[in-house]
């Protein structure tokens, strides 16, 4: 059952992941951000931590889904701080596909922390 859980993480971080790749190479774009706003820097950072990060999660150790569900709050809330006036951005599918997918592996990585934990102390 964790297995098909850690599965979906997995999944989840590598759909952030290619959402913002497709954001560098211009196959999909951001609402009306024009080409002298370009892509924010963190744009070349963030893709590799989430499908590194993803398959961490693989591996089964509590204490990274913590560290996980701790960075993964920084691009949801770097998003919302720089683009709260511009729904054009919130409402994209590049916007909404990665916040989707990000509050949703949020959601799951606090699921694993806390389950594992429950199942660690039923075992002993």
């Amino acid at each position: 059952m964790a297995k098909s859980k850690m599965l979906f993480c997995l999944v989840l971080a590598l759909m952030s992941a290619l959402t913002y790749v497709f954001l560098i190479l211009g196959v999909m774009s951001v609402g009306d951000m024009t080409p002298a706003e370009g892509v924010p820097a963190f744009f070349y950072i963030v893709p590799a931590g989430y499908a590194i990060g993803g398959l961490l999660i693989l591996l089964k150790k509590r204490w990274l889904w913590m560290i996980g569900a701790v960075l993964n709050l920084i691009p949801i809330v770097v998003f919302y701080a720089a683009y709260a006036g511009r729904t054009d951005i919130m409402l994209s599918a590049p916007g909404l596909i990665t916040k989707i997918a990000q509050v949703l592996l949020e959601i799951s990585l606090i699921y694993l922390v806390v389950t594992h934990k429950r199942n660690e102390t039923k075992d002993t």
